[in-house]
């Protein structure tokens, strides 16, 4: 089931915002969800890196306000690096330049309105754009002089809290991302597309490693990899709570 939007900034009147930010010790953080315009296969949206981001987000920022520390969910960033998405339809992506310095910017201006700190929320994994958020957070943390957050889920520490399907590489619109948007945005998904696909066990991560440049040359000839038939809501509410509890324990390790 869907967090609530309690915490969504762009639901909010700015007399709201600008009254939190301006308590006297009271540190605001501004979650960032990130995402990609791109397929993901025959049967999820090409939004599918931005629900999963925002939804993330939102559970996070309630864990967090459970915590005493309050967090706001920002509009997110639906567009970056999409360059292994070529050849396919609804592929829409920036250069990788574009990207990071638009994630710096909206880094930027939102600490410009005051708050303590940003984590950046992100749900699309192409080596380039990784890397244009490692360069943007660390290009805005250090011209503000304030945290900018970046829990990498591809690093092994993060990694290791999900589902096996994602450590294995295979999981582009596969059975992890396919059961993400089962929980949280369930009539987006076109069953009868998804339950007829068939398992494409090819790890994009090794593809990638011995020269891949795209989800054709690596074999997604429908631009999914995993196994989505086998995708369930039970195990998107499970893996949301772990993404959350990640973007949790970066914030107070990172603002304690």
């Amino acid at each position: 089931m869907s967090a609530s939007r309690e915490w969504d900034l762009s639901d909010q009147p700015f007399a709201r915002l600008r009254q939190e930010l301006e308590v006297p010790g009271h540190r605001v953080v501004g979650l960032l969800p990130i995402g990609s315009t791109e397929p993901h296969g025959p049967h999820l949206p090409l939004r599918t890196d931005v629900i999963i981001s925002e939804e993330a987000a939102r559970r996070a920022a309630h864990r967090l306000a459970a915590r005493g520390r309050r967090a706001w969910v920002l509009p997110a960033v639906p567009y970056s690096v999409t360059d292994f998405s070529r050849g396919f339809a609804g592929a829409i992506g920036l250069s990788k330049e574009t990207s990071r310095a638009l994630v710096a910017e909206v880094c930027l201006a939102a600490l410009e309105n005051g708050f303590a700190a940003i984590c950046l929320v992100n749900s699309h994994l192409e080596p380039d754009h990784l890397a244009a958020l490692r360069e943007a957070a660390e290009l805005a943390s250090s011209r503000s002089g304030r945290p900018v957050l970046f829990p990498d889920k591809t690093q092994r520490r993060w990694a290791a809290g999900l589902t096996a399907e994602f450590r294995s590489g295979a999981c582009h619109a596969g059975r992890y991302e396919t059961s993400l948007v089962m929980a949280a945005e369930p009539g987006l998904v076109d069953h009868a597309s998804r339950r007829a696909l068939p398992a494409v066990d090819i790890s994009i991560g090794k593809k990638i490693k011995e020269g891949a440049r795209t989800f054709l040359e690596a074999g997604g000839t429908l631009a999914y990899f995993g196994d989505p038939a086998a995708a369930t809501g039970q195990e998107g509410e499970e893996t949301f709570e772990a993404l959350a509890a990640m973007v949790e324990t970066a914030v107070l390790e990172g603002l304690p």
